[in-house]
């Protein structure tokens, strides 16, 4: 049995965890993929990670294979390729719907065999573990009262197997709790030949130079034969040239033109393509007549290749063509609309037109043409090429909360074009009063716990079906919070942002309010709650100190977390001398003084040259001194010229961390007496450059120094100090790339410098080194097809120049690169939120290959090719991001995909959002106000949007004194509204509608003074009216005037 299906293992490396899988090479592939849920996670958050691509493939007919020998044998076709690891394969507590590891193939079986059983194939994982069952023709099997059937694992035995009962189309329909699933079609047949009628058959009796066919008429068989001819005896074959051809389509014997040498017995015989079974036909003896040679005469074509000629993509077509003439006919071919195939090639005399490995631009009309002095003939047919279905865009898993809308979109090419059928747990699915099926696209409306189960989608055309399969869950629970998110405080300083986070798991998706105190909080420019219900405060301030509630309420339930914001004075740093210039052995104490909220701890943190300071490892040179809680001092005793650089101090609180840097010069005392004239420089730094100075110095102090001497370098020697921070960097899959510090000049000590690289597979012994001859060189990359992702490798780095080598850095370890991201993102969505604005979420799965840096987010208008897409993108594990500019009404295409320093990972499937349509254009209408002392009741007319405008959902009424900015806002969904004007001074009020799309034009201000509650009596009241139309006010007047409150 051929297995067309492999299990590629996940690889743990000790210290690096890694997870891959490659394709079989040449093997079409399809997919299947499992949910993982980490132990201890709720079952919520754990389908939330799901997404399973679950596809099968077509049986694809017969692939030439080894001969058969009387065993059941496969053809060869695709099966699921099925990823797994060893930890999902043990973890009993994860949950899931059947998913194909292995489907029946088409069968072929010889009733000759000696193993008297046919096995068809079939194996599926789930949790619960699957129940399996067969259907032949349509219908079920019953495994458990016909004992020649049985079942092991899912696989289908059938012993003493039968032609008339058994030969069909079979099919495995796997089931657990969550559903069914229907297997691709394994079409069961059985391989014989029959023998010849023992009829002795008549003399075929001809003249010579005339044609002759002589007829096979095959015995029954199954599947294909291949013909051949003996003359006279066993095994003088006939041969086949110019003047003979045996069809492969007929099995006749073809002669264009009989001679006194073709006079014998001739026998047809046959061979089973798939037994090797071999029968006779009686002998059909040939004889010439004596009444006359037969004269020349034009071609007659006898045998040649159907009108139209079907041949899938990638295969072998051959055309026959052979005619019968005197003189014997020459065979010719040519492409009608087109040059024939270079590919193609004339076999048996140009009898035969062989066209390997089809492609759909080889179809059209092909001609064969007879030809001898006499006369020609041609005839014409078609070559259609066709393609069996392919998927392009596959189903995930889906989990949706009661109520949303469901829509999965399976999509695939192929010739002809396929059609879709969909099935719910392995029966037809058919159009419903919430149930959509469009051209491949499923859509259930507003779902409930009824739709759960396992769906496929069928793409099918006359050649083949293509089954792939999704799990659909519906959710329903109650908002909970995570430990994570549960009360806490959070400190910043002035001006910062705050972010409290409100998350919680619930479906139906929760309403999401929060409240400061006991007041609802209502949104403004510097307040906003975000799409997923955290609460974003900008430029913070102490106004916003205070205790913060949200709360989470759907059908089912609710549920509320509590955080305490505290904001405190920025933390500012002071750090002297600035600049400082010291001879060695000399002593400085650095100052670093913390401006800082009183409420807070600080902590310091010094460094040199970027690097923390070992207080423990510096021999002493080192001392911290903390006098003050809000200050610390930096002692360098004896300074040495390695102590010469950026000296920083970091400043840490609950709040904030800030840092300044100082720089210390380090200079090389030369202490004479004063009656010496010249002086040796010691311990310098093999070949650098110095020049000197001269100080003179007595005990009233020091004089101007000389000028500088001429510059002089020191001799070469071997160098002496190795790069630092030895590491590892980011690359592309197979790729170890190893980073340094590059060695200073001062410290390469001589020409030639570079480095030497040495590195070996942790554990192993002997090293592998390569040499880096660019002295600036901060980097080398070692390539190997072999080494997988992750690899520990150990590292050291050495220099060497033209005296010799160097030391090598300390031994570190590195991995080999993870390489780019190898998966897309998955349960992408797109939510329109107004007509500029789409808001993009996604999920990244953790487990995958090449972890991310971030992610790239591109769309393009549904009119557009995706290679016009703008792209955007995002940095760290950010999992959205608000699409802002976007044209109003206008759908969007999207697609996200991961980047990290090694490049690009694949897209995710594209998902759809339209933006919204723009608000209404035209403001509320002959707005009319009657003033009862502070009460202000208003009317107005409804608006009534244009067609390329959102409906109206409401209306706003804003309010504010005048010579202030900001407004209040009364919502109703009414045309009416009652105003309190609180103080006494002159307020403006305006109206406008609000829409998807956003809030729509405003009505013309309005002033109406406040009397700060002085009672205006009915007597008093008047009506006001601000009209955009006069006709209108007549009207309204003579309905309103009776009333002074709505």
């Amino acid at each position: 049995m051929w297995l067309s299906w492999k299990l590629l293992l996940f690889l743990s490396l000790t210290g690096c965890l890694s997870e891959y899988s490659e394709a079989v090479p040449g093997v079409p592939t399809s997919y299947a993929a499992i949910l993982r849920i980490k132990s201890g996670s709720s079952s919520l958050a754990s389908f939330n990670s799901k997404n399973r691509p679950r596809l099968s493939s077509p049986s694809l007919g017969s692939v030439s294979s080894p001969g058969w020998r009387g065993a059941a044998q496969h053809y060869h076709s695709p099966t699921n390729l099925y990823h797994f690891s060893e930890t999902f394969k043990n973890d009993e507590s994860v949950d899931y719907g059947p998913v194909f590891v292995q489907e029946p193939d088409d069968m072929i079986f010889p009733t000759d065999s000696e193993e008297k059983k046919v096995s068809l194939n079939c194996q599926a994982r789930g949790n619960p573990t699957p129940t399996y069952r067969w259907l032949r023709n349509g219908t079920e099997i019953d495994v458990e009262s016909d004992y020649r059937f049985s079942l092991i694992e899912g696989s289908l035995i059938i012993n003493n197997p039968s032609e008339m009962k058994d030969s069909g189309q079979y099919q495995c329909l796997t089931t657990n709790m969550f559903g069914s699933i229907l297997s691709r079609e394994a079409i069961l047949q059985f391989a014989y030949l029959g023998n010849f009628s023992g009829r002795t058959r008549s003399a075929v009796s001809v003249r010579e130079g005339q044609g002759v066919v002589l007829m096979c008429s095959p015995p029954l068989h199954s599947p294909e034969i291949i013909y051949s001819w003996v003359f006279n005896e066993f095994p003088s074959f006939v041969a086949e040239d110019s003047r003979r051809f045996i069809s492969q389509e007929t099995g006749n014997l073809y002669i264009s033109k009989v001679q006194t040498s073709d006079v014998g017995s001739y026998i047809c015989l046959v061979k089973n393509t798939v037994t090797n079974a071999r029968v006779l036909s009686p002998p059909t003896p040939l004889t010439l007549r004596n009444d006359g040679v037969m004269g020349e005469y034009e071609p007659k074509i006898e045998v040649h290749f159907p009108y139209t000629v079907t041949a899938a993509r990638g295969t072998t077509v051959r055309m026959e063509c052979f005619a019968l003439g005197n003189p014997v006919p020459t065979i010719s071919w040519r492409k009608v609309n087109g040059h024939n195939p270079s590919k193609a090639r004339l076999r048996k005399s140009q009898a035969v037109l062989e066209i390997p490995n089809v492609q759909l631009e080889d179809s059209g009309i092909y001609e064969c043409k007879a030809e001898n002095s006499r006369g020609r003939n041609v005839f014409r047919g078609q070559l259609q090429v066709y393609t069996y279905p392919h998927w392009m865009e596959k189903l995930n898993d889906t989990q949706l909360d009661s109520g949303d809308q469901l829509r999965w979109e399976c999509k695939a090419t192929g010739k002809p074009r396929p059609t879709y059928r969909w099935l719910k747990n392995g029966v037809p699915l058919w159009p419903q009063s919430r149930i959509e099926m469009i051209n491949g696209v499923l859509m259930i409306h507003s779902v409930n716990v009824s739709d759960a189960g396992m769906y496929q989608c069928l793409a099918e055309n006359k050649y083949g079906t293509i089954y792939a399969s999704a799990e659909l869950k519906i959710l329903a629970s109650a908002p909970t919070f995570p430990l994570n998110q549960m009360k806490k405080t959070i400190i910043v300083t002035k001006g910062q942002e705050v972010v409290i986070e409100c998350k919680p798991q619930a479906s139906p998706k929760p309403t999401i309010t929060w409240k400061k105190g006991d007041k609802v909080l209502r949104e403004n420019k510097r307040i906003t709650i975000l799409p997923h219900g955290s609460l974003r405060i900008l430029n913070a301030s102490k106004s916003d100190e205070g205790r913060y509630l949200c709360q989470g309420v759907n059908v089912f339930g609710s549920a509320e977390i509590v955080a305490s914001v505290s904001v405190k004075e920025p933390t500012r740093i002071e750090l002297t001398p600035k600049k400082i210039e010291l001879t060695v052995g000399e002593s400085i104490v650095l100052s670093c003084k913390a401006l800082h909220d009183s409420t807070l701890d600080v902590t310091f943190y010094w460094t040199h040259n970027g690097q923390p300071i070992d207080f423990e490892k510096e021999g002493g040179h080192f001392e911290s001194i903390k006098a003050q809680a809000s200050s610390a001092d930096l002692m360098i005793r004896n300074i040495l010229l390695m102590h010469a650089g950026r000296y920083g101090c970091r400043v840490q609180t609950a709040a904030d961390t800030v840092s300044d840097e100082t720089e210390l010069l380090v200079r090389v005392p030369d202490l004479i007496s004063g009656d010496m004239e010249s002086a040796m420089a010691v311990e310098l730094n093999p070949w650098v450059e110095y020049e000197f100075r001269v100080v003179a110095t007595n005990k009233i102090g020091t004089g101007d120094p000389s000028a500088p001497s001429r510059v002089i370098r020191t001799n070469e020697a071997v160098p002496k100090t190795p790069p630092a921070n030895v590491s590892g960097r980011s690359g592309r899959r197979h790729e170890l790339v190893i980073a340094w510090e590059p060695v200073s000049e001062e410290f390469q000590s001589g020409e030639g410098f570079g480095y030497i690289v040495a590195f070996r597979p942790n554990g192993t012994r002997g090293w592998k080194e390569k040499m880096v001859t660019s002295s600036d060189a901060s980097k080398f990359i070692y390539r190997d097809e072999s080494v997988p992702p992750l690899t520990p490798f150990e590292v050291k780095v050495g220099v060497y120049n033209n005296k010799g080598d160097g030391p090598f850095s300390p031994i570190v370890v590195i991995c080999s690169a993870e390489g780019e991201p190898t998966a897309a993102p998955i349960d992408v969505k797109a939510t329109s939120l107004s007509v500029s604005e789409i808001l993009v979420a996604w999920k990244h799965i953790k487990e995958s290959l090449g972890r991310p840096q971030g992610f790239e987010v591109d769309y393009w208008k549904d009119m557009q090719q995706e290679e016009a897409a703008e792209k955007v993108k995002t940095e760290g594990n950010e999992s959205s991001i608000l699409l802002t500019g976007l044209e109003g009404n206008t759908l969007y295409h999207l697609t996200v995909r991961a980047y990290n320093a090694a490049g690009y990972g694949p897209p995710s499937t594209a998902v759809h959002a339209a933006t919204k349509k723009s608000p209404p254009s035209q403001p509320p209408g002959n707005i009319m106000w009657i003033q009862d002392g502070s009460h202000v009741s208003l009317g107005w007319e409804p608006v009534r949007p244009l067609a390329n405008e959102s409906d109206v959902m409401g209306y706003k009424v804003l309010f504010r004194q005048e010579g202030q900015s900001n407004s209040q806002v009364i919502e109703t969904q009414k045309t009416s509204a009652v105003v309190l004007l609180p103080d006494v001074g002159v307020y403006i009020i305006e109206v406008c509608a609000v829409s998807e799309g956003g809030d729509g034009t405003a009505s013309p201000q309005i002033r109406v003074p406040s009397f700060s509650g002085g009672k205006v009596t009915s007597a008093q009241s008047t009506l006001h009216v601000l009209s955009t139309s006069s006709s209108s006010v007549t009207l309204l007047l003579a309905l309103m005037v009776p009333s002074t409150s709505w």
